[in-house]
């Protein structure tokens, strides 16, 4: 008998306002794995992501760990074990990176859980560049250094499942590569990952199972492994350097 994924979501639309800008997506995240969503800018990636959150409402089927959350606030479904890091981070600039890393694990110490202190540990050992900078303002970090801080602040929740919208967005390829080496190693701890990506080589050269999605629309989906081997993938989100790859591997 297979295992329920971590996240199941059958037909599920979203709109804003009028418009509606996810159609009928379903797709699964099983416990442990990385699950990547790529598409160009536009596509409906980052409203899926706020969907699930409960940051947008929609229509269809979204069960976590075999519960429907559909009815939960946002708040409910943190102390679930869900955590979002949103493309902009929104991060407290005037607060120091300790701060906002504390703030993380507000909604888990409000219902009773322990103190932040292990949570703060193993962040810091997993950022050692958040440790050296604890007591600077998040507005004076660089681009990658918020991105790091965004994430570490979402694992303050001691989350089950993160959600990652865009976060190679304005980082140089180096930077990309240490958040994604991070990303990986989250998965060998057991946390799942959902991770939303217009960088499609990047993403599907971490993830087990890719989605592409346009116009609110799944229109391929599969082990991440064989996307980055679909003509109609490589024509559109690898570029001519993939085609070559292909051709030769």
């Amino acid at each position: 008998m297979t295992a329920e994924p971590l996240l199941q979501v059958r037909d599920l639309h979203v709109s804003h306002g009028k418009v509606e800008a996810v159609h009928g997506i379903s797709l699964d995240v099983p416990a442990g794995a990385i699950v990547t969503v790529i598409g160009p800018n536009g596509a409906g990636k980052s409203t899926l992501l706020a969907a699930l959150m409960g940051l947008l409402p929609c229509r269809g089927s979204v069960r976590y760990a075999g519960a429907d959350v559909q009815a939960l606030p946002v708040e409910a479904r943190v102390g679930a074990g869900l955590s979002l890091v949103p493309e902009r981070r929104e991060l407290f600039g005037e607060l120091s990176v300790h701060d906002n890393l504390r703030l993380g694990a507000y909604q888990r110490r409000r219902a009773g859980g322990r103190a932040a202190a292990d949570e703060l540990r193993e962040v810091y050992v997993r950022f050692p560049r958040l440790r050296e900078r604890r007591d600077q303002l998040a507005v004076t970090l660089s681009g990658g250094e918020r991105q790091m801080l965004a994430i570490g602040r979402a694992l303050m929740a001691r989350p089950r499942l993160l959600m990652l919208d865009e976060p190679s967005l304005g980082l140089a390829p180096r930077i990309v590569r240490d958040i994604l080496h991070i990303v990986a190693d989250l998965r060998t701890e057991g946390v799942a990952i959902l991770l939303v990506e217009q960088n499609a080589r990047a993403a599907l050269e971490v993830a087990d199972t890719g989605y592409v999605l346009e116009t609110g629309e799944l229109v391929l989906q599969g082990p991440a492994r064989e996307l980055a081997g679909h003509a109609r993938v490589i024509a559109s989100y690898l570029g001519l350097k993939g085609a070559t790859a292909e051709a030769t591997g």
